[in-house]
């Protein structure tokens, strides 16, 4: 290699090596200027994950002890802490455990007040529920078939034949209870 070649490299080099330099600076000056809002982010962004996680651990550990008290409650229904802890930890479970053990001791009043409970599906059950321990037909959003054929079932007592094979129409061909419903329906033929 000549002279001139050498020196060429060593121009390429230099200016490589100026550039990268150069850039260095252009960094370090935006750091400079921008430092504040840069470890402002890192920390927001950490912090965040962070209390995420916390806020996760914090709700599954409330979880566990709401499992622990039904599981101590459905040992010994008689377990006041444990219902309490439940009623602390989990409002929701509280309330399906109270609807459960009220259908099972076949309790009206405990189903009245989960009848006004802020839950609609709780609510709505509740209501069903009251009316059957009641000996009546329940209006119901979620046991709608059922609440038809009872209704249709009532009717039929009645000598309404008419009426029950209108409300036996209502009940869709696809429904569980459909082949119940055309059972009925035989029942309100005349001859």
């Amino acid at each position: 290699m000549s002279i001139k070649d050498e020196l060429e490299y060593v121009k390429k080099e230099l200016s490589s090596d100026e550039k990268l330099l150069e850039n260095a600076f252009k960094l370090e000056r935006f750091y400079k200027k921008h430092k504040i809002k840069i470890w402002a982010g890192l920390i927001l962004l950490i912090g965040g994950f962070g209390g995420k996680a916390a806020i996760t651990a914090y709700k599954e550990h409330k979880l566990n002890i709401a499992n622990e008290a039904l599981l101590k409650l459905e040992a010994n229904p008689k377990d006041s802490q444990a219902l309490e802890e439940l009623k602390n930890n989990n409002p929701k479970l509280y309330n399906l455990y109270l609807y459960s053990k009220a259908l099972k001791e076949k309790d009206s009043k405990a189903l009245k007040t989960l009848a006004n409970s802020d839950d609609k599906i709780l609510m709505d059950l509740a209501h069903y529920h009251i009316n059957i321990l009641n000996n009546t037909p329940g209006d119901s959003n979620y046991y709608k078939d059922l609440s038809k054929i009872e209704k249709a079932y009532e009717s039929l007592k009645k000598g309404e034949k008419t009426k029950a094979r209108e409300i036996l129409a209502l009940i869709d061909v696809n429904s569980p209870l459909s082949n119940i419903a055309n059972l009925l329906k035989h029942l309100t033929l005349t001859k």
